[in-house]
């Protein structure tokens, strides 16, 4: 008899879900001053698809997060490995201090680009 399961190592702690309701997408992709096909596209989504969403339909929880870390976060999602987020999960539970002050100087560079002229 064969044994099909999958063995898969576990993560060190289950993820928080950050599956927040997105009221308005529409709002979102017009303040980006995108038009529905680049939007959605980036997202893995067809431009009829994306209409539906702005109309009213429920958005697919993993839907909703692609649209969160794409468009909200600005995270490109062709440069997120497993392994960086693996340091910095490490980083974060080996060396509070150091992640703490590693982000505060992230901020601050941060709000000094944004202040920038021509930012």
């Amino acid at each position: 008899m064969y044994d099909f399961r999958v063995v898969t190592t576990p993560l060190r702690k289950p993820p928080m879900p950050n599956f927040t309701k997105i009221n308005n997408p529409r709002e979102i992709r017009r303040r980006l001053g995108l038009n529905q096909q680049t939007f959605w596209g980036r997202v893995g989504v067809t431009q009829s698809g994306g209409s539906r969403y702005e109309s009213g339909r429920e958005m697919p929880k993993p839907v909703r997060e692609l649209l969160r870390l794409v468009h909200i976060e600005q995270i490109d999602l062709s440069r997120v490995r497993r392994n960086d987020l693996e340091v910095v999960d490490y980083l974060r539970s080996t060396h509070p201090d150091l992640y703490k002050s590693l982000k505060k100087a992230i901020s601050a560079q941060h709000r000094q680009e944004a202040a920038a002229p021509g930012y």
